[in-house]
């Protein structure tokens, strides 16, 4: 730690949340006081035309470096520490279990020859870490561990973005995993800490959506399906003539003609409502649960008007737009109004941001 940071009375240096989706690039950075509260020192995003990331891959390096520059230059971050996200599809993860007491050198022999087993891949060609999750629930003296392979092409976008960017990659997690992590503090502050609820987690990307039902940290069920934010664009595209940019920009604006809400965003968000509602159908008819506690939207989908309501309506949970930032303080660089309009929008950058303060 500095000592601007121990002036400051921060606990620990800030780190950046860089999450970089197929449509933008979303920046988060967190320092933490001595007292344990969080600070939201800066966010900010830049988006993506169409085509520079598909399914994971970066398609369009330069391009995307080029937005991930200007995110950080734009948001006037001072650190440059940084921790970056491999989507899910691009890491194989296994639990494995292991003799609890093995030294490091040990333990690093044992995970190598474990993966082996489940990586299709030479391990030559993958980067891959794990981390002792803790005592085997069901194997007394062995140490339940988790192995994380991708290959190394991949990781090396991700940091290279970064280092593009002048910044240090300090951190690679798995999306899903930054997600949880700021979706955990969340449910903490829920009535009994959030302890034996079902949380049904909908986070609505701009192709995908995917649902993570959760109890207690324990991820039950974890499921993407293809609709989202995109589809509205679409919509507005083909009602007004404008191209895809044109309607996305008009979108985030708010810049559309006078019926735009009764004959394009209402008729959408009641078909979002549905798809959220069969998405928990299919949960219910293919675990033994038949009902969640919680229903929580993330996404900057999240924030259409009438969505949370009319998802209530039709599930009959009760349900609420997720601000990963809830309780924390706001350092000047924060604009409030604008953190209201796009907070559910950062939830993974927020988990990755997180990091450093559960290591």
């Amino acid at each position: 730690m500095g000592i601007l940071d121990a002036l400051l009375g921060r606990k620990h240096p800030p780190l950046i949340g860089l999450d970089i989706s197929s449509s933008s690039v979303k920046l988060v950075e967190l320092s933490q006081t001595k007292s344990g509260e969080f600070v939201l020192e800066r966010f900010a995003s830049e988006p993506f035309e169409k085509g520079w990331i598909a399914d994971g891959q970066i398609e369009k390096f330069d391009e995307v470096a080029d937005a991930v520059r200007r995110v950080v230059a734009r948001s006037g971050a001072k650190t440059r520490d940084a921790a970056l996200a491999m989507p899910q599809s691009a890491v194989i993860t296994k639990r494995i279990m292991l003799p609890a007491g093995l030294r490091e050198e040990e333990l690093e022999l044992q995970v190598e020859a474990e993966a082996n087993q489940y990586i299709p891949f030479s391990l030559d060609e993958v980067s891959l870490d794990f981390c002792v999750i803790g005592p085997s629930p069901t194997s007394v003296g062995d140490v339940e561990v988790l192995i994380a392979a991708s290959r190394k092409d991949r990781v090396q976008d991700r940091q290279g973005l970064a280092e593009a960017a002048g910044l240090k990659p300090v951190v690679l997690d798995i999306e899903s995993h930054a997600s949880r992590m700021a979706i955990g503090r969340l449910v903490a502050a829920l009535p009994n800490e959030g302890k034996d609820a079902l949380v049904a987690l909908f986070e609505i990307g701009a192709e995908t959506t995917s649902l993570k039902v959760l109890r207690d940290e324990e991820l039950l069920y974890d499921r993407d399906q293809s609709f989202g934010g995109a589809q509205l664009t679409s919509l507005i595209s083909r009602q007004y003539g404008f191209s895809f940019e044109e309607a996305e920009q008009k979108k985030l604006a708010n810049d559309l003609p006078e019926d735009y809400e009764s004959s394009v965003l209402n008729p959408f968000v009641d078909s979002l409502s549905q798809e959220i509602g069969r998405a928990l159908q299919y949960f219910f008819t293919s675990t033994p649960h038949h009902k969640v506690h919680y229903v929580m939207l993330a996404g900057g989908t999240a924030t259409l008007p009438g969505l949370k309501e009319r998802v209530t309506e039709l599930t009959g949970f009760a349900c609420m737009v997720v601000n990963p930032f809830e309780n924390m303080g706001l350092g000047p660089a924060v604009r409030e109004s604008k953190l209201r309009r796009e907070a559910p929008s950062y939830l993974t950058a927020c988990g990755l941001a997180m990091r450093r303060f559960y290591q």
